[in-house]
C-alpha cells in the first residue's frame, strides 16, 4: 500500500520546452527532504497539455532518476480509455510502480460509464491503479458504491480523493474494504483525512514544502497525533495560497521564488500565476517558518 507524501510533480518548462535540468533537480531534492513517493504527469504536471512523446519522455526520466528510491506513479488518464489503456500500458513497461487514472474529464460518464472504464483499463493493463476522483475538474463524481465494484478488480488498489468529502474515507471503506489505500487530494485537509482512516496524500504543496509534509505524515504514523497536527496547521497558510488560483500556478511561482525554478512558465491555457496571488504565496512562503531558510539548499541544487 502506498503511504505518506506523495508529490505531484510539476512540470517545468523553459522557452516552451521542458527543462530537464529543473525536473531532475526538483526529484533530487524531494528525495533528499524524505518524500515518500512521486507522481510525475498527473494534472498538476499539467497532463492535458503534454505532447504524447513529453508525457512518455517525463514518465520515463522520473523513474530513471529515482533509481527505485520511492516509488513512482505515473498519471495516464485521459478522457479517452483507449488513449488511457496506451499510457498505462506505456508506464507499465518503463516501470512505474502503479498507475493514477484521474476521472475522464469533460465526456461526464454515467456511474456505469466509469466503472466500465476503469475496469477496461484495469483488464487490459496488469499495473495497481489508483482512482483519481476530482469532480471540480473532471465534472463528475464516483460515487463510493461504484467504486466498491471498481475495488473487486484485483489491480485497482486505492483513490486519490479530492471531493474534500471527509465522509467519504469511512464510506470509501466501508464499500471497498480497508486495504484499500485511501490518498488525499487536498493539501488542506490531510490530517483530518488522517484522522477518518486515510493512508497519505499526494501533494501540491509537498513541492515546494516536502520536508514538512514528509514529518507530518512520520510523525502521524509513530503516534505523534500532537506534533503532525501542528505541523498542518503550521502548513495550512500555504495550503490556501498555493490555490488562491488554478493550481500549478502559484506553485510554479512559489518554487521560481525558492530557487528550485528559472521560470514559472506554465502551457496555455495556464497563465502565470496574478499579482495578488503571487503576493499571498510570499506571505506564506515568509510565515511557514523554514522554507525560504531552504533557498540556499534548492539554489544550490539547480547549480
Amino acid at each position: 500500500m502506498f503511504r505518506g507524501s506523495i508529490t505531484a510533480l510539476i512540470t517545468p518548462f523553459k522557452n516552451g520546452q521542458i527543462d530537464w535540468q529543473a525536473f531532475d533537480n526538483l526529484i533530487e531534492w524531494q528525495i533528499e527532504n524524505g518524500t515518500q513517493g512521486l507522481v510525475p504527469c498527473g494534472t498538476t504536471g499539467e497532463s492535458p497539455t503534454l505532447l504524447s512523446n513529453e508525457h512518455m519522455s517525463i514518465v520515463k526520466r522520473c523513474i530513471a532518476a529515482v533509481k527505485g528510491r520511492v516509488p513512482v506513479i505515473a498519471g495516464t488518464g485521459f478522457n479517452s480509455t483507449q488513449k488511457t489503456i496506451e499510457m498505462t500500458g506505456f508506464a507499465k513497461e518503463a516501470g512505474a510502480d502503479a498507475a493514477l487514472i484521474v476521472a475522464p474529464y469533460y465526456n461526464k460518464p454515467t456511474q456505469e460509464g466509469l466503472y466500465a472504464h476503469y475496469r477496461t483499463v484495469a483488464e487490459a493493463v496488469n499495473i495497481p491503479i489508483i482512482i483519481y476522483n476530482i469532480p471540480g475538474r473532471s465534472v463528475v463524481d464516483m460515487i463510493p458504491e461504484t467504486m466498491g465494484r471498481l475495488a473487486k478488480v484485483p489491480n485497482i488498489i486505492g483513490v486519490k480523493d479530492a471531493t474534500a468529502d471527509l465522509s467519504r474515507v469511512k464510506k470509501q471503506a466501508m464499500n471497498c474494504g480497508a486495504g484499500f489505500c485511501q490518498l488525499s487530494g487536498e493539501d488542506a485537509t490531510i490530517y483530518d483525512f488522517l484522522e477518518q482512516g486515510g493512508h497519505g496524500c499526494i501533494s501540491v504543496t509537498a513541492n515546494a514544502a516536502p520536508k514538512l509534509c514528509a514529518d507530518l505524515h512520520k510523525a502521524w504514523a509513530a503516534g505523534n497525533k500532537n506534533k503532525a497536527r501542528a505541523i498542518s496547521e503550521r502548513l495550512m497558510p500555504l495550503h490556501s495560497a498555493l490555490f488562491y488560483e488554478s493550481s500549478p500556478q502559484p506553485i510554479k511561482y512559489a518554487l521560481k521564488q525558492m530557487g528550485l525554478l528559472s521560470s514559472d512558465e506554465l502551457r496555455l491555457p495556464l497563465v502565470r500565476a496574478s499579482e495578488p496571488a503571487r503576493k499571498a504565496v510570499d506571505k506564506a512562503l515568509a510565515g511557514v517558518g523554514g522554507l525560504l531558510e531552504e533557498k540556499n539548499t534548492a539554489l544550490r541544487a539547480c547549480g
